[in-house]
């Protein structure tokens, strides 16, 4: 079983390789059924019914559904995060279930030299794509403290409740983006890693279990990790904006 992050391509600019990995592959396949996804949906709709019917009708109730969620977490902040975290979350779902449409060890795609890769992981499951969203959160984490209390208001409160503890502080800023990418990453990667052995045993020992097993680490776990990354996100993002 191999469940390393492959190389798909090593592109040479100006001396400098850039590495095309499976990882970067698989999001932006994951990033074109979206964008495709939300070019369909705004033909269907230009025109909106008063009263809306069939697939207007969805896309107003996942709407509704992501914006009410923003609003229990961030308050008053809604509107301005709303469609932000939005997309986050509908990204992280799909990334962290595409592993119950394309089991592990799975390859769809071939290189010129006869390797093939393809969805052996969901994105998420590979610590470059989490804790590169984790920075996100931490930079608008700082970003929106400044610009909420000015920078002196939120170097002070660094310092509370009292500045002994600034050096206790600033490790604890430090910290959330490595355990907010390490939480997500290691959930998606170790139900990977467990549909991956399972997958090896004999085939008699799979009658029936591994859609239950699927149901438990893509469905379950995947739905679960995406809501607690993006609400952790918005809790940090709301609460140095706060007073």
């Amino acid at each position: 079983m191999d469940i390393g992050i492959h190389v798909a391509k090593v592109i040479n600019v100006g001396g400098v390789e850039i590495w095309i990995t499976e990882t970067m592959i698989n999001t932006w396949i994951i990033c074109g059924v979206l964008i495709l996804f939300a070019f369909i949906i705004n033909r269907s709709i230009k025109n909106p019914k008063r009263v809306p019917t069939g697939i207007q009708n969805v896309v107003e109730l996942i709407v509704g559904s992501l914006d009410s969620f923003v609003e229990s977490t961030m308050g008053k902040y809604a509107k301005r995060f709303s469609t932000f975290y939005g997309g986050m979350f509908l990204f992280l779902i799909v990334s962290n279930l595409s592993g119950l449409f394309i089991g592990p060890g799975t390859r769809f795609y071939g290189m010129s030299d006869g390797t093939w890769f393809g969805f052996m992981r969901p994105p998420t499951a590979d610590i470059a794509t989490t804790f590169a969203l984790a920075l996100i959160t931490f930079f608008m984490t700082q970003g929106f403290g400044i610009y909420a209390k000015g920078l002196k208001g939120w170097g002070k409160g660094l310092t509370e409740p009292m500045w002994p503890l600034t050096p206790l502080n600033v490790i604890g800023e430090l910290a959330n983006p490595i355990s907010l990418s390490f939480r997500l990453f290691g959930n998606i990667l170790g139900g990977t890693i467990i549909m991956g052995l399972y997958y090896n045993l004999p085939w008699y020992l799979m009658l029936g279990i591994p859609s239950a097993l699927h149901a438990y680490f893509d469905l379950f776990a995947g739905v679960l990790q995406a809501f607690i990354f993006v609400m952790l996100s918005m809790t940090f993002v709301s609460s140095a904006m706060d007073e």
